[in-house]
């Protein structure tokens, strides 16, 4: 009896010393995953850092100038509808910097920001690599699009953020005076924390569908869940693009909330197929 409680024992104790070294295996794995993400964000980095003149006079300042893109299609869109007020000829911005290593650290903390931005695509590649040997074959099919998908979403919003979001809130917040007696002086820390929150807020709120996808294979989230709160949805839009735009007015609001609507409504699609296909394969068994 005792003989056979010791080789009881030692077969848990093998099969939990198994458990272990999976566990410590799947870690390594993963950390692996997460060194190669790190090179490529480095590798960005560096680029940027190589080429940061055109990256800071183009990119980063781009919504500071009256020739930027999103001004001129203003400006021409005002043309077209035959009214004033479209155009924005002058942006009264005034940056400074107030510390003695304030501009190299600027160069460094930004060039890591566009680094990230870069490598964010190469970051869920890695990630689905790590996820995809736990998945079965049908789970696989139906998230091999992860990746594209994650990523057109991604940066669809940064562009979305960057080209309006971002010039029309700095239009307006460069402008905006509580009295003539203080006048505008902005740390170069303060704009580009704008900036790169802005874009990159943006870019991670497009992720919206894939958020509602994975809630869905889980079984957390459902459609009609989604179309019954809707109204709730639509308040929480409006709120959410009142933060975003700090400008007044009701059409950069209404710009802003347009795209999160559809995504709202895409992500009703993206839960109601889930359920279509957890439903067949559950009639196929």
């Amino acid at each position: 009896m005792s003989e056979n409680k010791l080789i009881k024992a030692i077969k848990e104790k093998g099969q939990s010393m198994e458990a272990e070294m999976s566990f410590f295996d799947h870690l390594e794995a993963l950390r692996w995953h997460l060194v190669r993400s790190a090179i490529a964000i480095v590798i960005f980095t560096g680029g940027a850092f190589y080429f940061y003149d055109f990256i800071f006079g183009t990119i980063i300042m781009g919504p500071a100038k009256p020739s930027f893109w999103t001004y001129r299609m203003l400006c021409k869109l005002g043309e077209w509808l035959h009214r004033d007020g479209f155009c924005i000829n002058d942006i009264k911005i005034n940056l400074i910097n107030t510390e003695m290593a304030g501009q190299f650290t600027l160069q460094i903390n930004s060039s890591l920001l566009i680094g990230i931005t870069l490598g964010f695509p190469y970051l869920l590649w890695e990630i689905w690599r790590f996820i995809k040997p736990a998945l079965h074959e049908k789970e696989r099919k139906a998230a091999s699009g992860f990746v594209v998908y994650a990523t057109f979403l991604f940066i669809l919003g940064v562009l979305f953020g960057y080209f309006v979001i971002t010039p029309e809130s700095i239009n307006f917040l460069a402008g905006y005076t509580v009295s003539d007696k203080i006048q505008n002086l902005f740390s170069i820390d303060s704009y580009i924390s704008s900036v790169a929150t802005l874009t990159l807020a943006t870019g991670v709120v497009f992720e919206l569908p894939i958020l509602v996808y994975i809630l869905s294979s889980l079984g957390v989230l459902t459609a009609k869940f989604m179309r019954e709160t809707r109204r709730y949805a639509v308040v929480v839009i409006l709120i959410i693009a009142a933060i975003v735009t700090p400008t007044p007015d009701m059409m950069t609001m209404t710009v802003v909330s347009i795209p999160l609507f559809i995504l709202y409504e895409v992500g009703i699609l993206v839960s109601a197929v889930v359920e279509k296909r957890k439903k067949a394969r559950e009639e196929a068994l």
